[in-house]
């Protein structure tokens, strides 16, 4: 039988799915991807406690859906961090990520064009989960090589310890579910 963990985001209740991570914990998948309601929801409360902004930076992952509604409500620019080189790619930069959620090392890559954009710019780090805090460090090593002023770094949910972070601003805790 499958376990659901209730949450309610912005006002929105949601029964996320029990996945095992390993044999030690489990965690509740919280999965943007087509939940238009919830998504617009919780940019609109993002937006409310984000400092002022030039741009918004993601990566190419669930948090796309948030950082795009984010910049229609908002009228910023977002910028997504590929994760993999493109053909129209100029001279990109890489940096390497390990996250909770995937199997192996990916790397993160922004294009030279979006990294003279984001060049003196204050950005939000936009996220759905911020978890272990891998691909957030990623995305700031990137911000690192471009010039960008990180004005704050966001996520939907906080995911186990992350919650205590003092440097990031979140919606609501998710915690983690370790097994005996």
């Amino acid at each position: 039988m499958e376990k659901f963990y209730s949450i309610n985001i912005a006002g929105l209740t949601r029964e996320l799915p029990i996945c095992p991570v390993n044999e030690k914990m489990d965690i509740a998948a919280f999965v943007m991807f087509g939940d238009v309601e919830l998504t617009i929801r919780a940019a609109e409360e993002l937006l409310k406690k984000a400092p002022d902004f030039d741009l918004i930076l993601t990566a190419e992952s669930k948090g796309i859906p948030l950082a795009y509604e984010m910049s229609r409500e908002s009228g910023k620019k977002y910028v997504l961090a590929r994760k993999s080189p493109k053909l129209y790619m100029k001279k990109p930069i890489k940096i390497e990520v390990k996250s909770i959620t995937t199997a192996k090392l990916q790397e993160l890559y922004l294009d030279q064009a979006d990294a003279d954009l984001l060049n003196g710019k204050r950005v939000l780090i936009v996220d759905d989960v911020i978890s272990t805090g891998e691909s957030l460090k990623a995305l700031e090593g990137l911000l690192e090589q471009t010039g960008a002023i990180i004005v704050a770094k966001m996520a939907v949910l906080a995911e186990g310890d992350a919650a205590k972070r003092n440097d990031i601003i979140f919606l609501e805790h998710l915690p983690l579910f370790f097994k005996d």
